[in-house]
């Protein structure tokens, strides 16, 4: 299904009941529980970053960049792209949690979308 916006942008909305996976991963040295959702297709459409304490800045930005990444992935930006665009360190690490997420998300979640 999808849904016009302002400007012409289309969001493709995830069904009422869909697949999941959830994973652990630590980043900045503290423990984060990722989900994402996908559409009947395989292709990811939502996360959800839970980590930290409840009213720590780390929780805010991970949550915000959730919000936004899923926002990205159900307006149709590859997740490929997202990766590509995130800063990262001399080494080619992310530098947020947000880039850390993508770079983890599932291989089959890379290739889709």
């Amino acid at each position: 299904m999808t849904a016009p916006r302002q400007g012409g942008a289309i969001r493709r909305t995830l069904p009422q009941r869909r697949a999941a996976e959830t994973f652990k991963m630590r980043f900045w040295n503290q423990p984060f529980t990722v989900t994402v959702g996908f559409y009947a297709d395989g292709t990811p459409g939502e996360v959800f970053i839970d980590g930290g304490k409840t009213g720590q800045d780390i929780q805010s930005t991970a949550r915000d960049a959730a919000v936004v990444l899923s926002l990205a992935m159900q307006h149709g930006t590859p997740i490929e792209t997202i990766r590509h665009a995130v800063t990262r360190s001399g080494a080619g690490e992310a530098a947020s949690i947000l880039g850390a997420v993508v770079d983890a998300l599932p291989a089959t979640a890379r290739g889709a979308a």
